[in-house]
């Protein structure tokens, strides 16, 4: 039986094979083509992060700055670019999520 070494590489490649990872990239890379649109993603992305570092750390989360940010992001999808970005982006990690949790209860992690 292969080790669980070549098993996760061979589940990697699956990975960078999968259509998800592959849409994901192209749209990367399409919005990293304007530098506006890249920056104006990786400010949002900022702010999304920091927010849940401070919901995780147990600061209250004041919401008017989870609307604010959700009016940015409707903002920012208007434009085809980011919005295709965001789909794939999202699409990409769900599987993501999905892997992990099929290896979690695989192995009866909580």
């Amino acid at each position: 039986m292969n080790n669980v070494y070549d098993l996760a590489h061979q589940l990697a490649r699956a990975i960078k094979d999968s259509d998800e990872y592959k849409s994901f990239m192209e749209r990367k890379e399409a919005l990293e083509k304007n530098e506006k649109n890249k920056e104006m993603v990786e400010d949002f992305q900022e702010k999304v992060l920091q927010l849940q570092i401070d919901y995780m750390g147990g600061k209250d989360i004041d919401e008017a700055e989870i609307e604010k940010l959700g009016k940015l992001e409707e903002v920012l999808t208007i434009n085809p670019i980011i919005n295709s970005y965001f789909q794939a982006e999202s699409r990409f990690s769900q599987m993501i999520q999905d892997i992990n949790g099929i290896i979690g209860e695989a192995i009866d992690i909580e």
